[in-house]
């Protein structure tokens, strides 16, 4: 039995983030572990949760989505805006 998803056109996804995103916290984890291992070092495990704790989707929108939008918005576009008197 198969059961096909509501919205064929939607990214997989596996509990609250998409496939690339479990890849990512996954390779993550990895390196971070070795990090933690042979170096001592904390910094990659929190990246990694961080990285988790933001790339978490609710109704196809995640914390890091938004912040990738605000920076575009702020930083990224230059908006020019010409005001002009009609005649």
């Amino acid at each position: 039995m198969y059961i096909y998803p509501d919205n064929l056109k939607s990214k997989a996804t596996l509990w609250l983030w998409e496939l690339r995103d479990i890849g990512i916290i996954g390779v993550g984890c990895l390196i971070s572990v070795f990090a933690l291992s042979q170096l001592g070092w904390f910094l990659p495990i929190v990246v990694t949760a961080v990285y988790a704790f933001l790339s978490i989707r609710f109704e196809d929108t995640s914390i890091l989505d938004f912040i990738r939008y605000a920076a575009v918005f702020f930083i990224g576009k230059k908006q020019l805006y010409e005001w002009r008197e009609s005649a």
